[in-house]
């Protein structure tokens, strides 16, 4: 907010106009909304503790903030011959359940507290469905579609050189998402496997392809979720009778079972294999 020291008798209600905007004008930067992920994490567990009285303030904080948090800055050469330096982090907000498990992403626009959100938020998230893992992330500051094949091997090479013992199968457990894949998994074993001779690895990623490990059907379980759950919305929606739902209240629809449709929205890998799943599921009936 801007500061008017000096006041002028002379021009007392302009002063008190300049001073009025100045004043809706702080009101409305002070209202902009706050999209730092991490933040926006931090504020959701604030409000569910609310629901935990017994829970100490020092147990609080401890629960918000993660347990660890890497950055890495490492030079590759591309299949160009230039030769480019690229940010990694790894973040592991929580290991009291089990191993940190999360996955590694790829992208121009990703963040240390991107990083950290979505470690907490893994945390948080295996714990509800007592899944016996903790929280971590992690992600590399690139742009894949400008990058060789090539490059990206050399660059997930590097970064999980550079993460060392920081991973592992009873520490810290990547796996794929955003722009990353079985392949890249693959190149994560491999390069975890050359650096710990004698021991069994495989477990230090999941998302691998099947023949070094992988389980089947891995690539479609995070769409096949949504697409049930909305079947069976559907199907409560528009029940044996017209407008009937699955509580016997009116629905809204007017459309005749065999006249029903809906829409999948969403650009993502997970949303375009969702509608991939749905399309081959209509087809066969």
């Amino acid at each position: 907010m801007a500061r008017i020291d000096h006041f002028d008798s002379a021009t007392g209600p302009k002063h008190k106009e300049s001073r009025a905007m100045t004043t809706e004008k702080g009101k409305a930067a002070s209202s902009v909304e706050d999209l730092n992920p991490y933040h926006i994490a931090q504020q959701q567990f604030d409000q569910a503790a609310r629901y935990i009285p017994d829970l100490k303030a020092g147990l609080v904080e401890f629960l918000k903030r993660p347990n660890r948090m890497i950055t890495v800055e490492f030079p590759i050469e591309t299949e160009a011959g230039e030769v480019r330096n690229f940010v990694g982090y790894r973040c592991v907000h929580n290991l009291i359940r089990g191993p940190g498990k999360g996955g590694i992403r790829y992208h121009p626009d990703v963040t240390a507290d991107e990083v950290r959100a979505l470690a907490s938020w893994m945390t948080w998230k295996c714990s509800v469905l007592d899944v016996p893992f903790g929280g971590a992330k992690g992600g590399i500051v690139c742009n894949p579609k400008k990058r060789t094949k090539d490059d990206l091997r050399k660059i997930t090479r590097r970064f999980i050189a550079e993460l060392g013992d920081a991973i592992g199968p009873y520490t810290d457990i990547p796996a794929p998402d955003v722009n990353t894949d079985a392949e890249t998994m693959a190149w994560i074993y491999d390069t975890y496997d050359m650096m710990h001779k004698g021991r069994n690895n495989l477990g230090v990623v999941t998302g691998k392809p099947v023949d070094v490990g992988g389980s089947y059907g891995r690539r479609h379980l995070a769409g096949l979720p949504v697409l049930h759950a909305g079947g069976a919305e559907a199907r409560c929606a528009v029940g044996p009778e017209l407008g009937q739902g699955c509580h016997g209240g009116r629905t809204g629809l007017r459309q005749r079972r065999r006249h029903r449709r809906g829409a999948l929205r969403g650009g993502g890998r997970q949303d375009h294999r969702r509608q991939r799943l749905a399309r081959r599921h209509l087809q066969s009936r």
